[in-house]
């Protein structure tokens, strides 16, 4: 299975806010569905996007498990242990030694004995050279960067191999080529050095896993106890412990002692400085010795990636200085050399035709040269180089600053000309800062329309008070921070509904207006026609009533007078009394 890139993107915690490009000297990340990727074949490791991730998205391949394997096979196992180690970590040799060996590891040599026999190699190198432009391979993000994005001085780039492996390659030859070797430092690019060459350097973890892995470990640092055989193996380290500094490897080499004093010793940090030293120059005709010391960190290993120290940098320093010690007669010649050739791999540069770039141009509505603001808001350096990258499918429109804001006022100007309530917005000042077609239609006169229509800003820094009756609510609504709402709100003739909302607290507020004079009247009328209806269903219910009453009070007569004529009546009289009876009261109704 192909082995994971040494840096990696958790999606889910990229918040594309693209620090990572802006920050890529090298712009070998692409952005896809609003999420940052590395692109591995033009990576080359140097950790500063890993760095600079505000949401911590960016990660590192872990290789603890690598090297908990390597221990489990049974093998001799040997940390290379970055000379950084002095500055970061304040402990002394011995504790550091006694714990590693409890991880596992057979024993502990220090990286500095491998920058020494580079040292010693490159002085000889020098002495030997006519002319020229002599570049360290100290440092394996300068190496990969020459390598792809400046192939030209590939060639000058002196044919040795780094310090790390260097040194794994020392130790194989004094402890036998059987042994592994895991290198332990700040660098993350020294895990694309040991994935390229698995043969001497099996494992490259950073110290930030190595604090995870003691962590895991549940080891604590102040109970390790050290014993007689907590020494560094086969022996400790002199002035190569000053590799890690700037201008650190310049010094050890001139320890080993130059011949002629015809080589110029220069050291650059960083990239960005780096990249700026070779600019202008032919390295073919440089008629004397130049010696660059060449980091991809600014102010060299110590600023590394991975270096897992809040400690001063200053501190950091003075600390190795001070844990350095150095040999009286530095060797003429070396005890290991590594060859290596630097071949170039150029980065292949695509030239799109100028008909492609307008149309991916005219995309984030770039239509005349005066729209190309090179802001560098999207992550790069200019537009047509954003372009490139959008036409290649690693960046996206959305990424321009200028093209999202011309959308979204294209959309909030659409939104407020389409709606026919008035809308406007005003400042602190309660001058207009916007205001959409209904708002000018419902209170300019011919007079004013015309006056605002000849102007090119139209209402935009009108004084409020001037057009509208009501400003006192929107000095309400600035003073108190709260919003108003007014249902009704009768000026002369006119009834409005007014909506006041605050959109910056006492600086900026906005209001939607409606008039709703003829819905109003319209409500009057239809009020009054109720009110008739009503009349009329009250008369009619009256005279109702009243001939109901009528008819109840002739009923009620009768009733009473059939009543009365039972009154009286015993319950032995017979039939044809009570029929008498009932025959008096039917005369007496049809008299009636």
């Amino acid at each position: 299975m192909e082995k994971q890139y040494p840096v990696y993107t958790l999606k889910n915690e990229c918040n594309d806010c693209y620090k990572c490009i802006r920050g890529c000297h090298i712009k070998a990340i692409k952005i896809q569905s609003g999420s940052a990727s590395v692109i591995n074949d033009k990576c080359i490791a140097c950790g500063h996007c890993v760095t600079i991730c505000p949401a911590g998205a960016k990660k590192v391949r872990s290789d603890i498990d690598i090297a908990k394997t390597l221990l489990l096979t049974g093998k001799k196992v040997y940390v290379s242990l970055a000379p950084s180690w002095a500055g970061v970590y304040n402990i002394s040799k011995e504790k550091m030694i006694a714990i590693l060996k409890k991880l596992g590891f057979t024993g502990v040599s220090e990286t500095a004995l491998g920058a020494q026999e580079v040292s010693i190699q490159t002085a000889k190198m020098l002495n030997n050279a006519q002319k020229g432009l002599f570049i360290s391979s100290a440092c394996p993000v300068i190496d990969d960067y020459i390598r792809l994005y400046k192939p030209e001085f590939a060639k000058n780039i002196t044919p040795i191999a780094s310090p790390a492996l260097t040194h794994a390659a020392l130790l194989k030859d004094m402890l036998g080529d059987d042994i592994k070797v895991v290198f332990i430092g700040p660098c993350i690019a020294k895990k694309n050095e040991a994935d390229k060459h698995p043969d001497l350097i099996s494992a490259a973890l950073t110290f930030d896993e190595l604090n995870y892995w003691i962590k895991e470990e549940f080891i604590d640092i102040e109970d390790v106890e050290t014993d007689e055989t907590c020494h560094f193996v086969p022996e400790s380290s002199y002035e190569g412990a000053l590799y890690p500094l700037e201008g650190g490897m310049n010094e050890t080499i001139k320890m080993v002692g130059i011949d002629k004093n015809d080589v110029t010793f220069i050291s650059v940090s960083s990239l960005e400085s780096f990249d700026k030293s070779l600019q202008n120059i032919n390295p073919d005709k440089i008629e004397n010795k130049i010696f660059l010391e060449a980091l991809g960190c600014a102010g060299g290993c110590i600023n590394g990636p991975c270096l897992s120290s809040e400690k001063s940098r200053i501190l950091v320093t003075s600390d190795i200085y001070a844990k350095t010690q150095y040999r009286d007669n530095v060797p003429k010649e070396p005890r290991k050399v590594v060859d290596i050739e630097y071949k170039p791999n150029p980065v292949e540069k695509v030239e799109y035709p100028i008909e492609q770039v307008v149309k991916a141009l005219k995309k984030i509505s770039k239509h005349t040269q005066e729209d190309e603001l090179n802001c560098s808001g999207c992550g790069y350096a200019s537009c047509r180089e954003f372009v490139n990258a959008l036409i290649a499918g690693n960046a996206e429109p959305s990424m321009c600053v200028s093209y999202m804001r011309k959308i979204a006022v294209r959309k909030a100007a659409a939104m407020l000309r389409c709606m026919p309530s008035a809308v406007v917005i005003v400042d602190s000042d309660l001058l207009i800062v916007e205001a959409n077609d209904s708002f000018e239609h419902m209170f300019l006169s011919e007079e004013m329309y015309e006056i605002f229509a000849s102007r090119q800003d139209g209402l935009t820094g009108a004084s409020l008070d001037r057009i509208v009756p009501f400003s006192e609510l929107f000095k309400s609504a600035l003073d108190t921070g709260k919003d108003i709402h007014q249902e009704h709100y009768a000026i002369e003739d006119k009834v409005y509904d007014i909506s006041i909302f605050t959109i910056e607290d006492n600086e900026l507020i906005g209001a939607v207006i409606s008039d709703v004079t003829k819905s109003e009247l319209d409500r009057s009328k239809i009020a009054q026609k109720a009110r008739e209806v009503i009349t009329k269903n009250i008369a009619t219910v009256q005279e109702i009533a009243s001939l109901l009453g009528e008819h109840m009070v002739e009923t009620e007569l009768l009733l009473n007078s059939i009543a009365e004529g039972y009154e009286g009546v015993n319950d032995g009289v017979n039939i044809g009394a009570a029929g008498g009876n009932a025959g008096n009261v039917l005369n007496t109704e049809d008299k009636r």
